[in-house]
């Protein structure tokens, strides 16, 4: 039996070892590159494929249709529900809503 903790928090969610594995191997040499993907840069070629392929996969996983965004956002739950009213609000509208809970404050 695995001595692994087991994590019950809203996230990050625990991993399959398989994919810890796969992270760690990959994670002083991305691909035979010679650095971590976490050094590399957001803007060079490498980064894009891994972001168009980690889009693509996403898409086919859950059958996202072609005429919809997909978008990979740093800021958590917050900045998630900060972003609907930009994206339901035409340009320069306006809002009303209850202040009320904890994603009110």
């Amino acid at each position: 039996m695995s001595k692994r903790a087991f994590n019950f928090c809203a996230g990050p969610a625990a991993l399959p070892e398989a994919v810890l594995q796969r992270a760690q191997a990959e994670l002083l040499d991305w691909h035979g590159k010679g650095l971590s993907v976490m050094e590399m840069s957001h803007r060079s070629d490498d980064y894009t494929a891994i972001a168009e392929k980690a889009e693509q996969d996403l898409r086919d996983l859950l059958a996202i249709p072609s005429n919809y965004k997909v978008l990979f956002l740093q800021g958590g739950a917050s900045q998630q529900f900060a972003e609907i009213p930009l994206n339901l609000l035409p340009e320069g509208g306006v809002a009303d809503y209850v202040d009320t809970g904890i994603w009110s404050r």
